[in-house]
């Protein structure tokens, strides 16, 4: 056919677009001596403007149907001769045939969902299409389940929104859904505490954008007004990339949790070394150089490189968190307080062994070197919830290193004479590094076993949250 000539010979000179309540389009076309309407649209809705009989009518749905349950999106057509140009051309009209296309689903698209379930985040299909159509989708991407109901537009607009905000979960797919529709939707949601991401593409998509907590639109296929209320703009248009957008989000928010965990148990390890010691009376256990060289070398390297941590394997089949928990949620904070007491308690017991069995000079040496060993032991502990003596510990090359730095560091200060004068420490003797370096696997051996404790409680707790309703769309 040639497209170009059959355009220049039967010119188009009206379109009625489409229009998501009245799910039909309509152009007209020169033809002849007169006119012809052609008209597309939902075979359901376009079949009441053609001159049908009930037979026709009952064969055209189910041959609809049939192709709807094959995942094809189906578009009725018709049309109409006239000798002039009606202001109501969809009426009276010619049924032609019905029309299935297929939108291939990406090979990725499939695996992003199951680690959507995975991750507890509820995916949902909203759409104009036929509800036929849209189950077949979704089956075949297993976002419809034995268990999960479905809505269309009509049963949605008949039902208040207050039942739809208590049965909200128990639907995966909402079909001939309009504009007013996702707002609806997007909103019942929110309503049950989900933090709820919205993808789109159409003009028609942008109220639901705009209020959803995350507007993701399409960047090759949008329009610019959804661009424009969006939060996101997918360069791809893929629904993976929002999957792997979540993964990348969940591993940088535990990363900050790692860091923040490891500098502040170990501040809080150096306030009380120094604060009990002054409570109890004794002799300063660090001076300020002391604790300046610990702050910024022992501190910084380890933290900057549990800041930029490999994100571990397995982040996506963790819950996802309630937004209105801190990040000192999960025992974090009370976890935090206890590893810094651990921390100042063995600083002062090589204190005080330092001080009674040799000089206090020796104890101070004893105290700075078990402060600055422990937390960078403690770095391994904060990295993974795993115990420290897995494959894991090695997968961040960057802990490592700084690992060996500082320890490298810490060595040449005590053990240098002229570095060790200028820090007010004595080189230590092999019975006193064997002090140590047992004073600083002790946190090794309690974060171990606290680790091997919240497994255990970890397991037993499943079930319970197996039940709990998913926290995100």
């Amino acid at each position: 056919m040639d497209k170009a000539g059959i355009i220049s010979e039967y010119g188009r000179v009206l379109e009625i677009p489409f229009d998501s309540d009245r799910k039909l389009m309509s152009v007209v076309h020169t033809y002849k001596d007169g006119y012809r309407v052609i008209t597309k649209g939902a075979a359901d809705v376009l079949i009441d403007n053609c001159l049908l009989t009930e037979e026709m009518r009952a064969e055209i749905l189910k041959k609809n149907d049939e192709m709807a349950k094959e995942a094809l999106r189906v578009i009725a057509v018709a049309y109409r001769n006239t000798d002039y140009i009606p202001d109501n051309p969809e009426y009276n009209l010619t049924f032609a045939g019905l029309i299935g296309t297929a939108d291939p689903i990406r090979p990725e698209v499939t695996n992003a969902i199951k680690t959507c379930i995975k991750a507890g985040i509820k995916t949902v299909m909203v759409t104009g299409d036929h509800l036929t159509t849209a189950c077949a989708i979704a089956k075949e991407l297993g976002i419809l389940r034995s268990n999960d109901k479905t809505l269309t537009g009509t049963q949605l607009a008949a039902m208040p929104q207050s039942r739809l905000e208590a049965s909200i979960f128990s639907y995966s797919v909402f079909a001939r859904i309009t504009p007013k529709d996702k707002l609806r939707i997007v909103k019942a949601f929110q309503s049950r505490g989900a933090v709820v991401a919205m993808t789109g593409d159409g003009v028609n998509d942008a109220p639901a954008l705009k209020a959803s907590d995350i507007g993701c639109a399409m960047g090759i296929n949008g329009t610019e007004v959804a661009k424009g209320v969006a939060d996101i703009v997918l360069a791809d248009d893929n629904f993976s990339t929002i999957v792997e957008a979540i993964r990348q989000g969940r591993g940088i928010y535990e990363n900050i949790r790692k860091s923040i965990h490891f500098l502040l148990a170990s501040n809080i390890g150096e306030i009380l070394t120094v604060f009990l010691a002054i409570f109890f009376g004794w002799q300063t256990p660090l001076l300020a150089i002391q604790l300046l060289w610990v702050n910024l070398v022992t501190d910084s390297l380890p933290a900057v490189a549990l800041g930029i941590d490999n994100f571990d394997e397995d982040i996506m089949l963790h819950k996802p968190k309630n937004p209105k928990s801190g990040l000192f949620s999960d025992g974090l904070g009370v976890t935090i307080f206890l590893e810094g007491c651990i921390i100042g308690i063995l600083s002062l017991i090589a204190f005080n062994i330092g001080t009674i069995k040799y000089d206090v000079t020796t104890g101070r040496t004893m105290a700075f070197t078990v402060l600055s060993l422990s937390q960078l032991f403690h770095s391994f502990n904060v990295r993974s919830t795993k115990s420290i003596f897995c494959s894991e510990t090695l997968k961040n090359k960057y802990l490592i290193i700084s690992f060996i730095i500082c320890s490298a560091l810490q060595i040449f200060v005590v053990s240098v004479p002229y570095v060790a004068k200028v820090f007010k420490v004595n080189p230590l003797s092999h019975v006193q590094w064997l002090v140590v370096l047992i004073l600083c696997l002790v946190l090794v051996m309690v974060s171990e076993l606290q680790k091997k404790f919240s497994r255990t409680k970890e397991v037993s707790l499943i079930p319970i949250f197996n039940r709990q309703k998913p926290t995100k769309l």
